[in-house]
């Protein structure tokens, strides 16, 4: 088939000629809806390499299946663009997927900078709060560990230890006072600590 039979056929005869394999008819069908499936694709995309690719792809498809193009159904350049935006889209969604798993490896790969000080001050603190509570009596550490580390109300633990409500709050009351007296006297890093 020659490019001057071609240049006169409708759209319907281009896809049907496209069927029996002649490329001139593809060539036909990329010069006369290129341009429109190009300015769509590139609307969708915002990228002129991502557009060139979803012209590329939606002629080719075209020629590998003429079939698909019904003219009874609406003109050929309707067709090419609603495949041209459908496939546009599929990028976008595609580069969308390919950004956040792209974040989400970053966030996972990247470690959070250890703080050599900070941590071995949380650690020195850690420590000497603990030597603190050990001074403690039991029945006044069980009932602040079930306070405060717990989150129980004063009834609660009254209820958990076995003990009134008023002699559990004594035990709070007298332990924190022993605990801040405690703390107090530690000397960490030269300076005491402070109470406001």
């Amino acid at each position: 088939m020659e490019d001057r039979h071609v240049r006169l056929l409708d759209d319907g005869e281009l896809v049907a000629a496209m069927a029996s394999g002649p490329t001139v008819a593809l060539e036909e069908a990329y010069r006369r809806h290129s341009a429109a499936v190009f300015g769509l694709a590139r609307r969708v995309l915002n990228d002129v390499a991502a557009a060139e690719e979803v012209v590329q792809d939606v002629l080719v498809r075209l020629w590998r299946r003429p079939e698909r193009f019904n003219p009874q159904r609406g003109t050929l350049r309707s067709y090419l663009l609603i495949d041209a935006k459908a496939r546009a889209i599929e990028g976008v969604r595609s580069a969308s997927a390919r950004r956040s798993r792209e974040e989400r490896h970053v966030r996972l790969v990247t470690a959070p900078v250890l703080d050599v000080e900070c941590e071995a001050g949380e650690q020195l603190v850690a420590g000497h709060l603990q030597d603190a509570l050990n001074c403690l009596t039991d029945g006044e550490r069980e009932a602040i560990e079930l306070a405060y580390y717990g989150g129980h109300s004063y009834r609660e633990v009254a209820r958990i230890v076995g003990a009134p409500e008023g002699t559990v709050k004594s035990r709070i009351r007298t332990g924190l006072l022993r605990l801040r007296d405690q703390l107090l006297a530690i000397d960490v890093g030269g300076s005491s600590w402070q109470t406001s």
